[in-house]
């Protein structure tokens, strides 16, 4: 594989280094070899406008808040029309929370398969594809004549929606260079984890007037209209499938088979890709200690969120008298949460004044981005990847803050907005250690970095898919307040790692087999 084609299927920082080859295959191909194919400032994806880029950063978002709020809607139907469902397929109330499980199992295994397609084909062949096949292959949970042919096409619509969770965020570094990534990849972090918070609004409203099938009738709905704005106004951003392309077009126009772009000449077949993707993850998991525990902290607190939309319901509906709705709004916390969360991105980017920053947030979070400001200025502009972990430490700090407080208000006397207004925090805290987390994983595993990525995706989708099965079984046993109080303890277990790792974390790395020293 060439340079080229390695640099650019990295999430962080391959703008750059990009431009370099670019310009290096230029010289090469005035100097060296003419028929070799360079990046133009006409196809360069960086050089399009800003509204075009943004555009495309929009939609991708919104494609992949689709695809989660799909596994959440399931979870909520299953909390709220189990009865309705059972009785439909003739399966004990149980089976049902599956839909939920295997769908989230779909969205962890499918980036081993769509990461290598998308460096051979390009981004755009594959989102297109496989958000038609997500559409597709939604109408047999819609129309499902059984029980098997719904949990099968549940885990089928997970596995062609995962591409939007693992190539999407290459697409957003395509077209923005360092300086100025940071907010769109913010934007693009963010979304996969509104969405699930947004299922559970939609289907309360859906199933509170309306029969469960039609919840799968609007996201039906939904997933075409994304369908056709990706279509439509999202482009080809993968530079070397772009020369590519350029290749192909010159051939053609000028009749000399001899034109050809890096990616023509890329070692290795695509099986062979797709089985380094495959194994690569885990044996990262296995062998450096690092990422098996961060991955295993951004899988807890996963496990954790997908829990809560079987554990919502009982808090809300069984203890304060919710119907379907109320109850769906209930999870407006968790996502003003988020929202708050990603409002102080400005204060961890370099440049924002003092003054504004003081005038519109709080006095801990200012010293944190000074902090982080003064760091990044000590190493010339190009801090250790160990600095992308304190805002892991806030989000380590305010998730547990908001588990305790969320199972110590949970009482029937205590009203029930003070548990809603327990789940910003947490909501807040799932934004900052995700955010944290990937960004230090691309950073500190440059060198593999989509395995990187991967390993933690399907560690989450692990805990993701498990964590709901056994939810109504723990809430019963232990309580609202036992069981929240001991996700809370679990989660508290965690919190040390960011603390740790930005400490020890350039020492590891020189240790490591794996990470960039």
């Amino acid at each position: 594989m060439s340079t080229l084609t390695k640099i650019s299927g990295s999430f962080d920082q391959p703008h750059d280094a990009a431009t370099t080859e670019t310009k290096v295959s230029a010289s090469q191909s005035v100097e060296c070899d003419p028929h070799l194919v360079f990046l133009e400032p006409e196809d360069n994806p960086q050089n399009m406008s800003s509204f075009r880029r943004w555009l495309a950063v929009l939609i991708i978002s919104s494609a992949s808040l689709c695809v989660t709020c799909t596994s959440s809607i399931a979870s909520h139907f299953a909390a709220f029309t189990e009865q309705g469902v059972a009785e439909t397929f003739h399966v004990s109330q149980e089976v049902t929370v599956l839909g939920i499980s295997l769908f989230v199992v779909g969205l962890g295994s499918g980036p081993l398969l769509v990461g290598p397609l998308s460096e051979v084909y390009g981004r755009n062949i594959v989102y297109q594809i496989s958000y038609a096949l997500f559409f597709i292959f939604t109408f047999p949970v819609v129309f499902a004549p059984n029980i098997a042919v719904f949990l099968v096409f549940r885990l089928i619509t997970g596995f062609c929606g995962s591409a939007f969770l693992s190539v999407a965020g290459g697409s957003v570094s395509d077209m923005f260079p360092n300086s100025s990534i940071a907010s769109p990849m913010a934007v693009y972090t963010i979304s996969p984890f509104i969405g699930p918070v947004a299922g559970p609004v939609i289907s309360g409203f859906i199933n509170q007037h309306l029969y469960w099938e039609w919840t799968y009738r609007v996201q039906l709905c939904w997933i075409f209209v994304e369908f056709l704005m990706l279509l439509l106004f999202v482009p080809e951003t993968y530079v070397p499938v772009i020369l590519k392309k350029k290749a192909r077009r010159l051939r053609k126009s000028t009749g000399d088979p001899k034109f050809y772009a890096p990616l023509d000449r890329r070692e290795g077949t695509l099986t062979s890709a797709i089985l380094v993707s495959c194994y690569k993850p885990f044996q990262l998991l296995i062998f450096d200690r690092m990422a098996l525990l961060l991955d295993s902290w951004n899988a807890l607190i996963l496990g954790i969120l997908y829990l809560a939309f079987q554990a919502f319901p009982i808090i809300f509906e069984n203890i304060h008298g919710f119907n379907m709705q109320d109850t769906g709004l209930a999870f407006i916390g968790i996502g003003f949460g988020m929202l708050s969360a990603i409002s102080t991105q400005p204060l961890w980017n370099r440049g924002v004044p003092f003054s504004l920053a003081f005038s519109i947030k709080s006095i801990l979070m200012v010293l944190i981005s000074r902090l982080y400001a003064r760091e990044t200025a000590k190493h010339n502009g190009n801090p250790p990847p160990e600095m992308r972990l304190i805002m892991g430490q806030v989000g380590a700090i305010l998730v547990p803050v908001g588990l305790f407080w969320l199972a110590f208000t949970t009482y029937p006397q205590v009203h029930w907005i003070a548990p809603i207004i327990a789940s910003v925090p947490f909501g807040s805290g799932i934004y900052f250690v995700f955010t944290s987390t990937f960004t230090y994983l691309v950073t500190a595993y440059r060198p593999i970095a989509a395995s990187a990525m991967a390993s933690n995706s399907a560690l989450r989708s692990a805990f993701a898919a498990a964590f709901p099965l056994f939810a109504g079984a723990m809430y019963n046993r232990l309580g609202t307040v036992g069981a929240t109080a001991l996700l809370a303890g679990l989660s508290t277990i965690m919190a040390p790692l960011p603390f740790i790792f930005y400490r020890i974390g350039a020492r590891l790395r020189k240790n490591s087999r794996f990470a960039a020293d």
